[in-house]
């Protein structure tokens, strides 16, 4: 059984699944790869979305109608990947952030691609403060922190989990991604794998794979770990955290 905590395929909200065909698509694909237990967690407050909780509540409550009526084996829970902003508590008790499976415990959160925000640290330190932990999706394709992975390192240091994007761990997105999610694997800085799925070509369920290999490049316990965590974030228990370690630069910025 495989959990997957970042998908966008709830129909016509975001930059994933087109409509219900789409998602149902997505749905059967999701399936075919091995995940029976998926996030939808469509984007909020990215400078073009904004899908907030009780609407996301309800259009899972529709796709999972759907799901049986069609008899997909997949089981769907609302989340959230909402833009990291200075106002996020402000938002939070306004009701519109929605964490995931709405516990209370775990936030998706998504930093701009380009840079890490100022008060990205206040920010994460008033989510803990609340009970809420933040876990930072795909840190390894944000350009200030490949460039200064010194950020992360603190960040996690700090208490966010971050999650790695399954197509980065297998090269999808170039071999400088790929190096780097490796690095945050290797200094354990990562916390949960997941497939970021938008659709099913390009953007797809590629969670198995990336299975694969980290269990080929660092022995099965690290996918256990994996696993076991996102299992631990659907039962909104608390995970076990590894100490992580700093991730030094080599020579010219090259790791």
């Amino acid at each position: 059984m495989l959990i997957d905590l970042h998908c966008h395929i709830l129909p016509g909200v975001d930059d994933g699944a087109l409509d219900l065909l789409s998602c149902l698509d997505m749905a059967n694909t999701a399936v075919g790869a091995g995940i029976n237990h998926l996030f939808a967690t469509p984007h909020h407050m990215n400078g073009q979305y904004v899908n907030k909780k009780e609407e996301i509540i309800f259009q899972v409550a529709e796709v999972n109608r759907h799901l049986q009526q069609e008899k997909i084996p997949l089981t769907i829970y609302p989340g959230q990947e909402v833009r990291i902003h200075q106002h996020l508590m402000i938002s939070l008790e306004m009701e519109e952030v929605l964490t995931l499976n709405n516990r209370e415990k775990f936030l998706l959160i998504e930093l701009p691609s380009g840079y890490v925000p100022i008060y990205t640290h206040e920010v994460v330190y008033e989510l803990l403060m609340k009970g809420i932990t933040p876990i930072i999706v795909h840190p390894e394709r944000n350009r200030e922190l490949i460039e200064d992975p010194q950020l992360l390192y603190q960040l996690v240091q700090q208490g966010a989990l971050t999650q790695l994007t399954s197509g980065s761990v297998i090269g999808l997105f170039g071999k400088k991604i790929k190096s780097f999610s490796e690095k945050i694997i290797e200094h354990h800085q990562a916390h949960f794998i997941a497939t970021d799925a938008h659709n099913v070509g390009s953007r797809g369920f590629t969670l198995q794979e990336a299975y694969e290999t980290i269990t080929k490049t660092y022995g099965i316990d690290r996918t256990l770990y994996f696993k076991e965590n996102a299992q631990t974030v659907l039962d909104g228990q608390s995970i076990s955290i590894k100490q992580p370690m700093p991730i030094r630069k080599k020579l010219l910025g090259i790791f």
